[in-house]
This record gives structure tokens, sequence and C-alpha cells, in this order.
């Protein structure tokens, strides 16, 4: 969706750039689910743990496309992104992407041969490619290859994937922990090449090193070898009998299906003071009847003692746990067979005595005893430090932590020789790589790393996007079983090797790493070409918090090595251009909360980044955004700092960029889709004082029809697209408007801000999606209420969204959820998000007295009339499902619903958008169905619903409504 390039023309010197036209957004799309594998990603995500990554299609498009002339037509532009059949010649590559896609399902092979390519990631451009490209860019930019410039560089896939089309490339980063990993990524794949002898010799002497230190803390029994993963739990003294009580909420060790796996199986000893385990195999040792490992003895509430019954509440575990009166304790132990394969066997004294020996050794050993005596920073997600975990050795047990310590000393006993037998470059590389294994070697072998019982492995800590301290943990020994330090090593080092074959040594000449604050670049005033950022997610994910842990470790690491990378205790918090509101923990008011605070130092810092690239980039500069948000805060954020840093905003492009329902984002901020919202920096600018003002009610038809033009143009382009991401692909070209318009104004002379445009767009483009899939319906005939409850469940086809999108889409239709939720109980909060409420969770149970009613259920069955639609229907099918089908009708004639066009375009509504497996849109079926059915005069039946589309079967159930 790009401008009118007539809309262009107030600056006849800018020359316009592909990405201000047409482009080949549905095959880009496919192809970034198809990246979306978790077996078969790029190379760069296995170096490290970090956190939203965008896909390799969408990456190389938003950097091509922001260089690329006009003239490139998407064939040419699809090739070049190594997105072509292989024996296909004259074909338009769109089109024949899109018509696999259509056939996946049905395919012989795999993806590759059905695709008749291999995914682009794999595929860099030939030397041809890249000179035929680089030719025509240098007629476009005055003879010489534009740079290109990642601000906040991450994880590093923008800058990658520029260099690997031979592009001058820069890259700047604010925290320490991404920033070695674009120095090995960007520097030494390019300069130094295959490491693969190198990497293979020293790991295995770092693992041979400690290994040896190792061996009494991690004891063999009898003649089965060393043990691999002890899963751990915490204990307490039982307040009444003494007896431990175990805190872990399931016993399951490795879980096959609901009633196959291995699981401990706890019994009290013969004092009544200990809890002794065996290992069963279920069902060949013990029936489920017999012994289900699902009933651990923590639950929500607290735990149980095993041995009396008393409950100790969670808030008296948390004290215990804080005030360190707990021991560690062991309930299964994994280890390698003699005779191969992994068995899982129960403790023996040894494992415990070995335990005690590491506490011990750390208490003696004066480097251990101060090793990571750094305070934590505890943010308002963190889940640990109200469990007394407020420094960083606190977050291991003295198991992992001489572990960890003892790789550590291994890596360093290393260091010298290796600095004295390469060249410094060489030596760099070998020992940053390396320090990147021990860091993905921590994020499993943690407190807040949960033993993952589908496959009896380490989970992984980062996945949350929060610390949290787990009731089921495992103490792992790297150098042993099938997640050693080896593992990892093999695994990084063959990501390295294939990244370092993708590059060329001349690549090395043309990039540029930057550990700085991207309002404060090293670079000259207009000197830069292409801008390429994926920025930060106002308050998605908090990259300094969720890095420390792997910062502390990489600075004991490397902190010789990048004095300058590593000189602080901890990243980088006041910097950082997130909306962190523990940052304003302490100074918030009643005048203004701590989010108010975050969101707005979020917004001034994004203005200084924004204005800062403003500066660096040349007059007729680009610069894509890759945004993927769905926040319309964000956006209003996102949008005024563009335009008061004095970009003009020239085009919009919605691409599905990732799977559906992902999880890698704190409080489903992230959507599923990335908007490339491109701006120019034009030749002559104008300052915001010069700017003539434009009335918002100028603006707001014209904000509305373009959103509406831009859903059904999407609706028809067969994008793989949520509902939510029309709404939010449709914000773009709204923004366009805006911005063109701007500063707008109401009739009083008030700045109108960008979210006013984007509530109109939305609740637009909410029309528009009625129009397309319900059948028939007016829905603003109904009250506003019932329309709010069934538009939330058409647009986001779940009971559970973010808190931003409901409250967002009440205020465009005339309705404060939050002053309905108490009154009408429609909606509950859940973990912060939105959960709707159904007719089980609203109406008194018809069968009680009065008397005897729940209050907290507003809607009254025996009540003759409603004011909200929905309030009748619930009501009734309540009454279906309590006293039968003839009651179900008296009750509905008696309150004349068979005339009530309200309460039929209620149902029938509810049919077309609850999802069709679960039990409430059952019980509105059953309504509809039979005798009901009849006595309403209903002149359609659930059937005529039940294959309005795929995406219909496909809906989530309900979520648990407790």
């Amino acid at each position: 969706m790009s401008q009118n390039p007539e809309s262009q023309d107030s600056d006849s010197e800018l020359k316009r750039v592909a990405i201000e036209g047409n482009l080949p957004l549905k095959a880009v799309g496919i192809e970034n689910l198809k990246e979306a594998n978790p077996y078969f990603m790029p190379p760069h995500r296995y170096l490290h743990p970090w956190f939203a990554r965008r896909p390799t299609p969408a990456s190389r498009l938003a950097i091509l496309a922001s260089i690329l002339p006009p003239e490139v037509d998407a064939n040419t532009l699809l090739d070049w992104m190594q997105i072509k059949p292989r024996d296909e010649i004259d074909v338009d590559i769109e089109e024949y992407v899109a018509g696999k896609k259509r056939t996946e399902d049905d395919r012989d092979g795999n993806l590759e041969d059905h695709y008749g390519y291999p995914r682009p990631y794999t595929r860099t451009p030939t030397t041809d490619e890249k000179a035929e490209m680089h030719e025509l860019l240098r007629e476009h930019w005055d003879g010489e290859l534009p740079t290109v410039l990642d601000p906040t560089a991450g994880g590093g896939v923008i800058p990658f994937e520029s260099l690997r089309y031979g592009l001058p490339t820069a890259a700047n980063e604010l925290n320490p922990v991404p920033t070695v990993m674009l120095k090995v990524l960007l520097e030494y794949a390019p300069s130094v090449g295959s490491l693969q002898s190198e990497l293979n010799r020293w790991g295995d002497r770092i693992d041979e090193l400690a290994e040896e230190e190792l061996e009494p803390y991690f004891p063999s029994d009898g003649e089965r070898q060393t043990p691999s993963h002890y899963a751990c739990t915490y204990a307490v003294d039982c307040p009444e009998c003494g007896c431990d009580i175990p805190i872990t909420k399931k016993w399951w060790l490795q879980k096959q299906s609901s009633s196959k796996g291995v699981a401990a199986r706890p019994s009290v000893s013969n004092d009544g003071t200990e809890i002794e385990y065996e290992v069963v195999r279920l069902p060949d040792d013990v029936e489920k009847s017999e012994y289900n490992p699902q009933d651990g003895p923590h639950t929500r509430s607290g735990a149980e003692c095993l041995s009396c019954g008393i409950v100790m509440e969670s808030d008296t575990i948390q004290d215990r746990i804080r005030n360190y009166e707990f021991e560690y304790e062991i309930y299964g132990v994994k280890y390698e067979k003699s005779s191969g394969g992994t068995a899982w066997r129960a403790p023996i004294p040894e494992d415990n005595e070995a335990q005690s020996k590491a506490a011990d050794r750390i208490e003696a050993d004066f480097e251990l005893s101060s090793l990571l005596d750094v305070p934590r920073y505890i943010g308002d997600e963190d889940r640990a430090g109200p469990y007394g975990v407020t420094k960083w050795r606190d977050a291991f047990t003295p198991r992992q932590l001489v572990t960890q310590y003892e790789y550590l000393q291994a890596y360093k006993q290393c260091q010298a020789e290796i600095f004295e037998q390469y060249s410094k470059q060489k030596a760099e590389g070998i020992l940053a790589v390396l320090a990147l294994v021990a860091g993905k070697t921590v994020d499993r072998n943690v407190r807040f790393a949960p033993l993952d019982i589908s496959n009896g492995l380490l989970g992984n800590s980062l996945g949350g996007k929060h610390f949290t301290l787990q009731w089921s943990f495992v103490e792992n020994n790297p150098s042993a079983g099938n997640q050693s330090y080896q593992d990892t090593v093999d695994r990084v080092r063959d990501s390295y090797e294939e990244i370092a074959d993708y590059l060329r040594d001349e690549d090395a000449e043309n990039v540029h790493v930057s550990q700085r604050d991207a309002a404060d670049l090293s670079f000259e005033s207009d000197s830069i070409q292409a801008i390429v950022i994926d920025p930060p997610y106002y308050d998605s994910i908090i990259y300094s918090e969720m890095s420390d842990m792997s910062y502390v470790w990489l600075k004991e690491y490397l902190q010789d090595i990048y004095p300058d990378i590593f000189s602080d205790d901890l990243t980088d918090k006041s910097q950082e251009a997130v909306a962190n509101v523990a940052e304003y923990e302490e100074i918030a008011s009643d005048s203004k909360s701590k989010s108010e605070l975050a969101a707005e130092d979020y917004e001034n810092k994004m203005a200084e980044i924004f204005q800062e690239l403003y500066r660096v980039l040349e007059p007729g500069g680009v610069m894509t955004v890759m945004f993927t948000h769905k926040e319309s805060s964000a956006w209003d954020t996102l949008t005024k700092s563009l335009i008061r840093s004095g970009f003009t905003i020239t085009s919009t492009h919605p691409i599905t960029s990732e799977m559906p329902q992902r999880t890698d984002t704190r409080g489903g901020g992230s959507a599923d889709s990335t908007l490339l919202l491109t701006g120019r920096k034009p030749h002559d600018s104008k300052t915001e004082s010069e700017a003539v003002p434009t009335l918002w009610s100028d603006v707001r038809a014209e904000t509305r029809e373009v959103a509406k033009e831009a859903a059904r143009d999407l609706l028809d382009a067969g994008l793989s697209l949520t509902k939510t991401d029309v709404i939010i692909s449709a914000f773009g070209p709204t923004l366009q408007v805006y911005a063109g318009a701007y500063p707008v104004v109401d009739d009083q002379d008030n700045e109108i801000p960008p979210r006013r445009a984007l509530e109109e767009a939305r609740e637009a483009v909410t029309r528009v999606l009625v129009e397309e899939y319900l059948e028939g319906e007016r829905l603003d005939d109904l009250d506003d209420i019932t329309e709010w409850y069934i538009l939330s469940w058409l647009v986001h086809e779940s009971d559970t969204f973010h808190y931003d999108d409901g409250h967002q889409l009440g205020l465009g239709i005339g309705v404060d959820i939050d002053d309905i939720k108490r009154s009408t109980k429609i909606w509950g909060k859940k973990r912060g998000d939105i959960q709707l409420k159904t007719h089980e969770d609203r109406v008194q149970d018809i069968t009680l007295p009065p008397e005897e009613r729940s209050n907290r259920t507003p809607v009254d069955p025996e009540a003759l009339s409603y004011t909200i639609a929905l309030d009748a229907v619930h009501a009734a099918m309540h009454v279906y499902e309590k006293q039968g089908e003839d009651v179900a009708i008296d009750w509905l004639k008696e309150r004349n619903f068979d005339t009530d066009a309200g309460f039929k375009a209620t149902l029938k509504a509810l049919l077309q958008v609850l999802p069709q497996r679960s039990s409430e849109w059952e019980a509105a079926r059953d309504l509809a169905l039979g005798r009901t059915h009849d006595a309403l005069g209903l002149e359609f039946t659930p059937t005529d619903f039940t294959d309005v589309s795929e995406d219909r079967a496909e809906q989530t159930e309900l979520g648990d409504h407790a």
C-alpha cells in the first residue's frame, strides 16, 4: 500500500524508490512463514538467545526496496531476494509462490521440493546478481553504493542481509549482549572466515578441563555413567509435623502422553521427616489410576504436606524461600546408560552429598564466594525478586554456580594460549564465539529454566520474557548427556560456519559496528543514504532487563577483550528506548502514573532517535521502519516522533511476518504482521512552526475512507493476515493522511494527536470486517455493549486479547469498557489482558432461590426485560440449559423475544463469531434449533454459518473461565 506518486510532487528533486510503489507482499509473507520453522531457522538465531528477530525475507525486502529505483519489477526483486523456482523461466513468481502455498498441504516431499527452491536465507546473491544490482544502484545514487544503517540492530538480521548484498553497512546497538553477536556476525565471520578446527580444538579443551573439576559434583551410581540432569524443586519444613514439603506442581520427569511416561513417586520416610523417591514408568510400573503424576503437592493456594496433610499457604512459602529457609530437593536423576541412550533413576545419598559439597566449596573459595555478587535489576514483570533472588548469584543453585564457574575457569586457562597462537583478530573471534557458547549454557542451567517434561530436558529461561522462579528446574551437567557443553559448541560452531560461508573477505571492509545510544551516533551529518530500523516496541520487551543474565556472565568472559563494552555492572537502563514502568515506580503520583511517565519517556527517546537519524541521513535519503505492534499508543508515539523529526511519510506496506499466536513478546503487544513504514528526508524541510494547521473535521472523513479502502484491498489481496492485523495494517495509510495534514487541530486550535486518527481507522475497518464476515447484520442498531462484545469476538477470534485493543475498539463505538466492567461483568482481567465472559459467568442460577444466588453475577434470568441484548440472549441460553426446551419456549414468548429483532440479531451474530467447538457456541446453537427455533420465528439456522470460512473452523476454544 503506497502513497499515490502524485502526492510526492512537493519536492521535485526527491527520487522515488521501489518501496514507494507496489511490492510482492504475498510471496514475501509466505516466505516469512516458511522461515518460522524452529528446526530450519537462519544460523544467526542459534548463536545466542535474543528477542524479536525479523524474518530474512521481510528484512531483504525492506533493504532492497528502500534503495532500488522504482522501475525494478516484482519478478526482478523476488529473484534478487532468492525467491525463484529453479526450473521455471517465464513465470509470475508471486503467483507461482501463492499457488504453491495453496497446495502445500498436499505436497510430496519437503517444502524445498514442493516450492522448487530452498529457503531464501540459505542463498546469497551470486556475484553476477550483485554486479547487476550494484550498477543499477550507482546510477540511482549518483555513482556510489548507498550505505545502509540499522541504528538499533539487535540480533543483526538487517545489517547481515545488507552485507550479503555487498552494500556498505553500519550497525549500531546500545546493549552489549547483541553487540557481541554483531561483532561475530558482521566483523569476525567475513574477516576471519572459518573457525571450525579452532572451535573444535578449544571447545574440547575447555570441556576436558571443566569435566575433570566437576567430577565430584556429579557422582556416578555404580556402573552407571555420570548424571546429566538433576530434576529439582524446593522443600520447606512442615510447621505441623516437621516433614519436608516439596514445592513441585507435578511429578512428571518425562511425559509421553497424558497417561504414559516417567515420573517420580514420593513417599514419607519411616521417621516421618523426609520424602523418599522412586522412579516409576507409567503404565508399566504403575497405572495412572493408582498414581497420578499431575497431582503435585503445590497448587495456587499453597503446598500440602504429604505426611500430615496440612497446607502451607503461598505467602508462607514465599517468605520461607525469600529467607532461604528451604533445601534444594532432588527428585529425579537422568543419566546415560552404558549401553547407549538415557534413563532416569531415583536420587541416591551421594547426589545430595555432592550438592552440599558444592555449597561448601562456594563458602571456602574466595572467587566463588564473590562471583556475580551483583544486585539484580528488579523490573515490573520480575517474578523472582519477591522470592529473595536479589543478586545474580542467587539465581543459581550452588551446583549450578560451581558448574558455570569451572567452565569459566577453563576458558580463562585457554585464553592466553589462544592469543599466543593466533592473530589478534582471529583470537578475539575464537574467544567471542566460545563466550556465546557459555551464554547459551547459562540460559538453561539456572533456577529460572524449567524442566521440560515433554522430553525430559532443560527448558529455556528467557522464553517467557520475564524472570520467574521455577518450581521444577534442572541442575545440568554440561560435561555429560544430551544437552552438554559440547552439544552447544557444535550448534554454535555450525551456525558460525554457515554465517561465514555466506560472506566474503571483501565484506569485512564494508561494515561498521558501533555500541552507542541511537540518539547519539558517530556518523557525520547527511552521510547515510538509507536507514532500515526495527525499533524497540514500547513495553513489549525490556531488553536491558532480560539481557542482564547473559551480560553478567559474558562480562566475566569478555571484559578483558572488550573493556569498553563491559564496563558497567549491568546493562544500561536509563538510555534504553522502551516504556519501562519500573523506572518510575518511586516518582509516580496521582497526577501522573508510572505508565504515563514511562510512555512519555519512550516518546521522548524515540523522538531523540529519529531526530538523530534525520541528522545523519542525507537530503533525499530513505528511512524504512519495520514496526510490529498492536497498541495504538505505540503507533501514536512512533508517528509523532517521525513527523516532528522532519520526515515525510511516503509509503506503508503490511507483510505477514510471524506465526500467529506466538509468545515472544510480553503482554501480547506484538502483531503477527510487520508494517513497513517509509519516511523521506526532504531536500528543503519546513520547520514545525512554518507548517499550516489543518482542521480535524477536514481530515477525519479522509482518514476513515482511506482506512476502509486499505482494509478492502488487503481482504481482496488474499494476504495471510489476521483480522487484528488488517486493522493494524490500515494504520499506515491512515498515518500518511495524518502526516500530510500535520499539524492537525480541532475548532479550538488544540492539537489532535495521531491516536485520534488511529481510533477512527480502527472503527472504520471494523465496519468493513462486519460487512465481510457477518452475514446481513446491522450491529449499529444494537446497544453499544452488545455490539462491543460481538465485535471483540469477530476481530480477535478469541476470548482473550490485549487490553488496549479492546479499549480502543470500545472508544470507537462510544463505550468506555472500564465503566461497564463492574456492572455488566461482560469482561474481566486475565494477566492484564481482557477476557470475555460467557453466559455461565454472568447469569444467576435460576434453579436457586433468589436469596441464595450469587451477587457477583449481574444477569437475572427472571427479569421480564433487558436493556442489553446480550443479557437477554445469555439469560435465554441459561434457562434452556438449566430447565429445558419447554420452559425456555414459555420464557421466550413471555418476554416477546419472538418479535424482538435485537434478540434475534444478537443470537445470529454470536453463532457467527463464537468458536464452533466451544460450549458457548453450542449453547447458542441449541437455542437456535428445534422448537425454540420455531418459537422465535428465526429465519436462519446454525448450519447456515458452520462453513462460513476455514478460519472459523480453526478458531481456538474458549479459555479457562474459572
